[in-house]
C-alpha cells in the first residue's frame, strides 16, 4: 500500500485533493488548520461552493467568508471569541442566507454525529437538542422517536455526518502519514474517521517513522486514513498549538493581538476586505504568511510571550501575586476604586457558585465562555481558599485546571499546563457533566425569560448572535447558574430563540441581587439584594433612577422591586429578600488578579 502525497505546501496539498463542492470538515483538535483554510481561499477563491463543518466558526474561518465560495456552515458557534464572545457583523444576516446558509448545533450533539459516522452508525441518541429551537430546521437529520422504556417520551436521534474531507493541523507526522497530537484534543479523531474520502493534514515538522515508533500513544490519527500532508510551521496560528516538546517541535500560544485584529477588522466600514488581501491574498503562500508575521512575532508566540502581554507583568508573577496575603495597599486600591457593573455581576455570580457547590455537594464547575467564566474562575479560587475543593473544566478538553491569572481567555493553552486531565470534548460534555450528577453548569444568556430559558442565537429582529456551543448541552443536563446583567432587553417575557432549556436553571444573577427559582409557582424571585451604594448600577432606561432610602422601614423591598421593573421585564415578586454584604476588597483583588487588564470591567 502506498502511503499518502507529501504535497510542497498547503496549496499544493488543496490543489491536489479538494473538489469546489465538496463537504470539508475543518478539525477542531483544539488548534484549527488555520494555513489550509488561507489555502482554500487562495487556490478556490469565489469559484467554490463548499459545505464547511467545524465546532465553531470564528477567527480565521471568516477568510473563507471573505472569499466568497461558501454555500454552507454547519458549527455550534459562529461568531468571534476573543477577547469574550460577541456577534461578528459578518453573519448579521445569516437567518436569511447571507454569506451562507447556516445550520446550527449544539457541540456535543455535533460531536455524537461525528461519533456515529466513524463507527459504522446511521443515528447517535443525545440528551441535548429537546425543548429548544435548535431541532428546527434540520431536516431528517434530527428525528423524534417513541422511547421504548418511557412510554409517553421521545428520544432525540441525530444522523450521522460524514464530510468528503477532513482538514487537521498536527503536531508531526511520519512519511506514512500517522499524525502525532498533544491534548487537549477537542473533538478528538472521529471527525478523522467519518470522512468519506479521508485526510488532508499539515503538520509542524515531517519526521521519520522510527521517531514515531517510540511515541505510537500519541499518534492520533493513523496514515490509513490520510490522503496527503505537507509541513506548514505554526499552521494553527492564530491559535495555539501544544506539542509538550514532542519530537522537539515547539508549541506556541494564542496570538491575541491577530485574533482581535480579525474580530475589529471585520467590524469596520471596510468589513474584513483589507484584513482578507493584506494577510491572505497578498503572501500569496504559507511561507508568505509567516514572513509577514516576522521572525520576532514568531519567537514570542513560541516561547510563551504572546504580543498582547509584551512589557507587562508575566503570567508566573500574576501567580505569585495571587497566592500572596492582601496588602494595605491592595485593600487602599480596590476600596478607591468601586466595582464596576460587570465586576458586580461576577463577585455576586462567584457567591451563588459557592454557595451552590457547598450546600448542593457539587464537584465539577463547567462554565460558558464570557462573565459567566470569571465567575466560576473567581468562586473556585474562593472554595479552594475555604479548604473545600471543586473541579473547573473547559469543554475542549481541559479537566482540573488552575485558571493562569492575567490570561482571561477560557481556552488558552496556558491553563492546560495545571491540568489534572487533558482529553476532549465528548470526554467533558458527555462524562464529566452530562453523565455527572454532580456537575453545575454556569451559563450567560442573551436573553433569558422566566421559565430559565436562555437565547444566545438570534435576536428578535432576526439578527444573528453566537450560538450555543456547548451551553445546549450543559442546560440539558446539569443544573445551572447564570450570570447576565440585568436590561428589559435581555430579561424578557419570552425568548426569541430557545437556544437552551431552562427547567435546570437553579438561580439567575444579575448586577443587583440573585434571582432563585420559586418553591411555590413558577417562575423566578429576587432573593438577594446589593444596594446601589456600591456603583455600577445603571439604569435603563435613563428615567429609571429612583431615590434609594433603605433607612425608611420596608425601603429595601420597595427599592428592590422598582429595580426589578426598571431593569427587567420580569414579574418576579421579592417576598422574602436579605441584603448582600458589600463587595469586599478582598473579592475585587482577586478578580482583578484574575483579570488585570480588565477584559470583563
Amino acid at each position: 500500500m502506498s502511503g499518502p502525497v507529501i504535497a510542497a505546501d498547503v496549496d499544493d496539498l488543496v490543489r491536489r485533493f479538494v473538489r469546489p463542492d465538496d463537504h470539508l470538515h475543518l478539525a477542531a483538535t483544539h488548534s484549527r488548520p488555520n494555513a489550509l483554510g488561507y489555502a482554500l481561499c487562495r487556490v478556490f477563491g469565489d469559484r467554490a461552493r463548499f459545505t464547511v463543518s467545524t465546532t465553531g466558526y470564528h477567527s480565521s474561518a471568516h477568510a473563507l467568508t471573505l472569499a466568497g465560495g461558501v454555500a454552507k456552515v454547519v458549527a455550534g458557534f459562529l461568531g468571534d471569541t476573543y477577547p469574550s464572545p460577541r456577534p461578528n457583523p459578518l453573519y448579521e444576516r445569516v437567518a436569511e442566507g447571507v454569506p451562507f446558509a447556516f445550520e446550527p448545533w449544539s457541540l456535543l450533539s455535533y460531536n455524537q454525529r461525528l461519533i456515529a459516522a466513524a463507527t459504522g452508525a446511521p443515528y447517535a441518541s443525545t440528551g441535548s437538542l429537546s425543548g429548544t429551537d435548535l431541532l428546527t430546521g434540520k431536516g431528517d437529520d434530527v428525528l423524534l422517536v417513541p422511547d421504548p422504556d418511557r412510554p409517553g417520551e421521545q428520544l432525540t436521534l441525530v444522523r450521522a455526518m460524514h464530510p468528503d474531507l477532513t482538514l487537521v493541523h498536527g503536531v508531526c507526522a511520519d512519511e506514512d502519514g500517522n499524525i502525532a497530537m498533544v491534548p487537549p484534543l477537542g473533538e478528538g479523531a472521529w471527525a478523522a474517521y467519518a470522512a468519506k474520502r479521508g485526510v488532508l493534514a499539515s503538520v509542524e515538522r515531517i519526521v521519520s517513522a522510527e521517531e514515531l515508533r517510540a511515541i505510537p500513544d500519541r499518534v492520533v490519527i493513523p496514515g490509513q486514513r490520510v490522503l496527503g500532508l505537507c509541513e506548514a510551521p505554526l499552521g494553527a496560528h492564530p491559535q495555539a498549538l501544544r506539542t509538550a516538546g514532542l519530537a522537539g517541535v515547539p508549541g506556541y500560544l494564542d496570538d491575541y493581538a491577530f485574533l482581535e485584529e480579525i474580530a475589529d477588522r471585520c467590524r469596520a466600514e471596510e468589513r474584513g476586505a483589507d484584513w482578507y488581501r493584506e494577510w491572505v491574498l497578498e503572501p500569496g503562500s504559507h511561507a508568505g504568511y509567516l514572513a509577514r508575521l516576522g521572525e520576532e512575532r514568531r519567537r514570542r508566540l513560541q516561547e510563551g510571550e504572546p504580543s498582547w502581554q509584551a512589557g507587562r507583568a508575566t503570567a508566573a508573577a500574576a501567580v505569585t501575586a495571587a497566592a500572596a496575603p492582601v496588602t494595605e495597599t491592595a485593600e487602599e486600591t480596590a476600596e478607591e476604586t468601586p466595582p464596576s457593573r460587570m465586576e458586580r455581576l461576577i463577585v455576586l455570580g462567584a457567591r451563588a457558585v459557592v454557595e451552590r457547590v457547598r450546600e448542593g455537594g457539587y464537584d465539577t464547575l463547567l462554565a460558558g465562555i464570557g462573565s459567566s467564566h470569571l465567575a466560576a474562575w473567581l468562586a473556585a479560587e474562593q472554595l479552594r481558599r475555604g479548604g473545600h475543593a471543586v473541579r473547573v473544566v473547559a469543554e475542549l478538553g481541559l479537566y482540573g485546571f488552575t485558571p493562569q491569572q492575567g490570561d482571561v481567555f477560557l481556552f488558552s493553552l496556558r491553563h492546560a499546563g495545571t491540568a489534572e486531565q487533558l482529553s476532549g470534548i465528548p470526554e467533558i460534555l458527555g462524562g464529566m457533566v452530562a453523565a455527572n450528577p454532580r456537575a453545575l453548569g454556569v451559563l450567560a444568556a442573551a436573553e433569558i425569560d422566566e421559565s430559565g430559558t436562555i437565547n444566545t442565537s438570534m435576536t428578535a429582529d432576526g439578527r444573528w448572535l453566537t450560538g450555543s456551543g456547548g451551553a445546549n448541552d450543559i442546560a440539558a443536563s446539569a443544573d445551572c447558574v447564570v450570570i447576565a446583567t440585568a436590561s428589559r432587553r435581555r430579561y424578557v417575557p419570552e425568548v426569541s430563540y430557545r437556544t437552551s432549556r431552562g427547567d435546570r436553571v437553579r438561580e439567575v444573577v444579575s448586577q443587583f441581587g440573585r434571582f432563585r427559582r420559586r418553591e411555590d409557582g413558577p417562575g423566578f424571585r429576587l432573593a438577594t439584594w446589593l444596594g446601589p451604594d456600591e456603583g455600577g448600577l445603571r439604569a435603563e432606561p435613563a428615567d429609571a433612577v429612583r431615590e434609594f432610602a433603605p433607612d425608611r422601614p420596608g425601603a429595601l423591598e420597595r427599592e428592590a422591586a422598582e429595580a426589578v421593573a426598571a431593569y427587567t421585564a420580569w414579574s418576579a415578586p421579592v417576598a422574602g429578600l436579605s441584603a448582600e454584604k458589600p463587595v469586599t476588597a478582598e473579592e475585587l483583588r482577586l478578580l482583578r488578579t484574575l483579570d488585570p487588564e480588565g477584559r470583563y470591567r
